[in-house]
Formats: C-alpha cells, structure tokens, sequence
C-alpha cells in the first residue's frame, strides 16, 4: 500500500460572537482540512483549527501542498513515524516549530485516520489503550461573559456531567479575578473543580501574587501563567505554589516538553494536538511525562481523546459545552470511546 495524494484547503471566516482571554480575542473560524488517498481508495482525513489570522488556514494549506505533500507520496501509509521524521527534516531549514509543525501534524492525523480505516479499527485500539473512558472537564468562562452569563454556562457544564469547569483569569484587577472564581463556585457547588488559566500574561512576581489567592480559593490547577518558554520562572512557580502548575498548549515537538519536565517546571502537562506535532508526538510526550511521573491533561478534545485512551498518566481532557444534538453523553463524568474506524467524525 502506498500513499498517492495528499493535499490541503483551507478556509475561515469571522466569528459573530468573538471570545476573549487575557491575551486576544478568538474572532475567527478557520481550519486547514488533510487528506491522504491510497491508490487502493483509502482516505484519512485531518484538520488543524484556527481562532485567529484570517488568512492562516490557507497559508498552511499552500505549505502542505507545496512542501509537505511531495515528500510523503510513494510512502508507506503505516509507517507512520518514517513520514514524521521526514517530515521534520525536511522543514529543518527554515523551522519546524510554528507553523510547519501545524502541517506535520494535520498530516499525521490524517495517516492515524487511514491507518485505523484500514484495518477497520479506531485509532485508540491501535495506540494500545489504558482505559474505555477519558475524564473530562468544560472549558467555558472565557473573560468577556458577565459574571451572571459565566454562572449560567458553568451551571449548564456541570448539568451536562462535566466533572468541573475552566475559567480565564487575568483580568486587570486581582479583584475581578475573584468575583469570577467566586460566582463560578456559586454556580458549580463545592465538588466541582475550578482550572483556571493565565494565558501566559503574568509576570512571575504577578503570577506569584495571585497564584496564592487563587489556591486559597481552592482553584485545581492554574494555567500557562507565564510565557511557554519562560522554563525558569515556571520552575519558580511549581517549586513556590501548592496549586499545580499547568502548562504547553504552546509548546513544539518534544524536545521541548523534555526541558519542562526536566526542570519539573510543571506539575500537568498539557500539549496541543497541532503546535505539538500531531497524535505521534502527543503520545510520545505522554509517556515521556508518565516517566517523570507528571500528569497529562491535553489542551483540547477531538482526535486527543484517542491519545489519553492510551496514556497511563492520563489526567483529564479539555471538551467544549456538548451541543443539544449531540450523540455522546458523559458517563460519571468521562467520555466513552469510539468504536468507528479511524478517528470518525471527530477528525
């Protein structure tokens, strides 16, 4: 079996209802579409998603058609770490971490959901998989909803059987901060879990700062407080802060994960399906931290759920409120597996 085409479309347009972090607004839907065809009619399908840059989707699409696509055509669809690795080398010159790593990683997916059709299997059987189930929390207080909009979404995730919601801090007051996390409390009860996330503004002194309030209000972990590749004051704060320390949704390709976790400047690991490389690399990071013993919570959902199915140090995975027609229902607070080949509809 040999691969015979591969290419990529993209395509965006603007959001009607924009959210906002501490860091941007997400104004835009986008996404880079992958296909992977055999000679034999098989197709695997990937998709990188974009929340902002107009123009990215397509951008991508050119690289992956014009750079990427000739170096896998003729490979073997199985050999899935080969076209990786090659892949990797081939984009070496100009950078491979940004946005050649997005395109690597649509690739990969796409091979992930070939291979699994082709053997008429879902991809987290093929991965080895830990468990049937995958706990998950809704990450839904983005930083414009008013607080009586965010207690009405958390209420509604935890209606939906999420085991707790996240929430985005870093608003400019320390005191707007509390509000949220207070109203979120009053909306979740007291079993609920509270994540919330920085989005890399803080300083350390800052982060210092609120990260100890945000423990004494019981927050279960405090996210990407500062910037991805500040290693040492992450370092500072894990070793300084009893709330765990959260962090890689920005980090690229593994190596980078080595320095975080070998300078335990996180207690949870949390990589991105696209910045980080795709499903290959996102598993190879995760039994790299279960080594460390650090705990692997992805950032989020989609074709990651095969991933966590196999990973032994799974902590949880990050979904979205589920829409009204959605099939799947949480069972105590997890998402069940699959059974369609490939990755379904989810790739």
């Amino acid at each position: 079996m040999k691969i015979s085409r591969v290419y990529a479309t993209g395509e965006s347009r603007r959001r009607e209802h924009p959210s906002r972090d501490a860091l941007q607004t997400l104004d835009t839907h986008g996404v880079c579409r992958v296909t992977v065809e055999t000679a034999d009619g098989l197709v695997g399908n990937g998709s990188i998603d974009f929340g902002r840059l107009d123009a990215a989707p397509a951008v991508l699409a050119h690289l992956i058609n014009d750079e990427l696509a000739p170096e896998v055509v003729g490979q073997d669809p199985f050999m899935i770490r080969a076209v990786r690795d090659r892949l990797w080398q081939v984009t070496d010159y100009h950078g491979t971490a940004g946005l050649a790593l997005l395109g690597i990683a649509g690739v990969d997916v796409a091979l992930w959901d070939l291979v699994g059709k082709a053997v008429g299997q879902p991809v987290w059987r093929l991965l080895g998989a830990r468990r049937d189930r995958v706990p998950t929390y809704a990450m839904v207080g983005w930083l414009n909803y008013g607080l009586d909009e965010l207690k009405r979404i958390c209420t509604r995730a935890m209606e939906q059987g999420f085991r707790g919601v996240k929430i985005k801090v870093g608003a400019p007051t320390l005191e707007e901060d509390v509000r949220r996390i207070e109203a979120t409390r009053s909306a979740i009860g007291t079993s609920g879990l509270i994540m919330v996330d920085a989005n890399q503004v803080f300083s350390l002194a800052e982060a210092l700062r609120r990260g100890r309030v945000y423990q004494e209000l019981g927050c279960f972990w405090l996210e990407e407080p500062l910037r991805a590749d500040d290693v040492d004051g992450l370092a500072r704060l894990a070793a300084e802060l009893t709330i765990p320390i959260a962090s890689g949704e920005n980090n690229f390709g593994k190596r980078q994960f080595r320095q975080l976790f070998e300078r335990r400047a996180v207690d949870v690991v949390q990589p991105d399906i696209r910045r980080a490389g795709g499903v290959t690399e996102c598993l190879e990071i995760g039994l790299m931290a279960d080594a460390f013993e650090i705990p692997y919570a992805s950032h989020g959902g989609g074709v990651h759920l095969h991933v966590l199915a196999a990973l032994p140090n799974t902590l949880y995975m990050e979904s979205g409120l589920l829409r009204d027609d959605s099939p799947v229902r949480l069972v105590d607070g997890c998402f069940p597996l699959p059974e369609t080949p490939g990755f379904g509809p989810s790739a």
